[in-house]
């Protein structure tokens, strides 16, 4: 049979044929008024994207450099951080800070699951600088209560920081309504282009903040790529061709959304929820528990191998026989479980063939549990059922 290579990884995701295009036609100097302007428009766009009034920076890194450069710039040596962990990106938070001499607090949580805001509650002092944590935990599929934390922080000096780099795109987050401080996203997750750029939008406090941090910094110096920003440019060389990509992306939105870049955000979020529920159902068709079960995230379902066998069977099945590419557990979790992403680039038809696939793997490796379309059938219900509240729910 022939196969078509298909990417269902939460990052990198799909990417966005017009961004290719951008891409192969990037072929500008970046001290030049062409790229400042590109450079100016794409950084007001991305506080549509974002949803907030407060400045946006883009650095040219991974995910990773935008949280390291949220702890050295809001931080010093022997100030006391909180964290919440739940999985392997949570840990990341905690390794980070630790890697500049913060007293690191973290609330563990087992992987799959959540904080309750007491346990946050309580381990919140006077004395906590700055709170971190994510807003969907890639690592399991878990979706965090951030509008509720940041509630807990309301009227304290502690900052609030979200890791919502798969959060962004796949979950509603009113960024300056709730009181973020810095939101952290990345290029190759909901924006559809290759990975290379992470930004975060930065709050009036957040940099306040950074007048009195003693950490060391160079590269992830914030204030210094603010002043460079407001001149239409980047400290030093950026990723000329992935900022062409992320400006085509924008664009694309902006027309999904009839000209409005937050309306197509919001569709994008909405086609994430509905792809993900969809994927819930049929994998409960299929006799599959969810790793997540009590707070699901949007952007990638997490799902465990049955009993008795591993997820690298899955994962190595749909790929061999159809050529698509789903996650394994990372870590300590490899084998455990498989996930599979909605992030991005994907629609329903992606959805209902990805769907289709699961079921012929997992009917040869576990033969007889169900029947063909059982999946199928599953998620087309929860696709009408969702389909049909939306049209009720447009305005006339």
């Amino acid at each position: 049979m022939f196969r078509k290579t298909r990417l269902f990884t939460p990052g990198p995701t799909p990417l966005l044929p017009a961004a290719q295009f951008a891409m192969a036609a990037a072929d500008v100097h970046h001290r030049t008024p062409e790229f400042r302007a590109l450079y100016s428009k794409v950084l007001e766009q991305m506080k549509a994207f974002i949803g907030t009034s407060n400045d946006v920076i883009l650095l040219t890194c991974s995910g990773t450099g935008a949280m390291e450069a949220s702890i050295s710039n809001l931080t010093s040596p022997d100030e006391e951080v909180l964290v919440l962990s739940a999985g392997k990106f949570g840990e990341r938070w905690t390794a980070i800070a630790k890697a500049f001499k913060c007293n690191v607090t973290t609330i563990s949580k087992p992987y799959g699951q959540t904080f309750t805001l007491d346990e946050i509650k309580a381990q919140l002092k006077p004395t906590t600088r700055v709170l971190y944590m994510q807003a969907t935990e890639t690592s399991t599929g878990a979706r965090h209560d951030v509008q509720g934390v940041a509630k807990l922080l309301a009227g304290m000096d502690t900052l609030l920081v979200v890791d919502g780099i798969t959060g962004l795109g796949t979950t509603a987050l009113d960024v300056d309504d709730w009181g973020i401080d810095v939101l952290i996203g990345g290029s190759q997750k909901a924006l559809m282009i290759p990975p290379g750029l992470a930004y975060l939008s930065v709050s009036d406090r957040a940099w306040k903040r950074m007048e009195s941090s003693r950490q060391p910094k160079y590269y992830f110096d914030l204030p210094k790529e603010r002043k460079a920003a407001a001149k239409g440019e980047a400290s030093y060389t950026p990723s000329v061709a992935l900022i062409a990509a992320l400006g085509a992306a924008l664009d694309h939105l902006a027309a999904q959304g009839g000209g409005d870049l937050s309306k197509g955000r919001d569709s994008l979020i909405e086609n994430a929820e509905t792809s993900a529920a969809m994927t819930r159902a049929a994998a409960k068709a299929l006799g599959l528990e969810l790793f997540a079960p009590g707070s699901p995230a949007a952007a990638v379902t997490a799902i465990k191998a049955p009993a008795g066998m591993s997820s690298d069977d899955v994962v190595k099945g749909i790929k061999s026989r159809f050529g698509a590419i789903i996650a394994n557990g990372q870590g300590d979790m490899k084998g455990q479980l498989f996930r599979i992403a909605h992030l991005g680039y994907f629609d329903y038809l992606d959805t209902i063939a990805l769907i289709g696939a699961l079921e012929q793997v997992m009917s040869a490796i576990t033969p007889g549990k169900f029947e063909f379309g059982d999946a199928l059938r599953a998620a087309q219900n929860v696709f009408a059922e969702l389909s049909q509240s939306a049209a009720v729910a447009q305005p006339v």
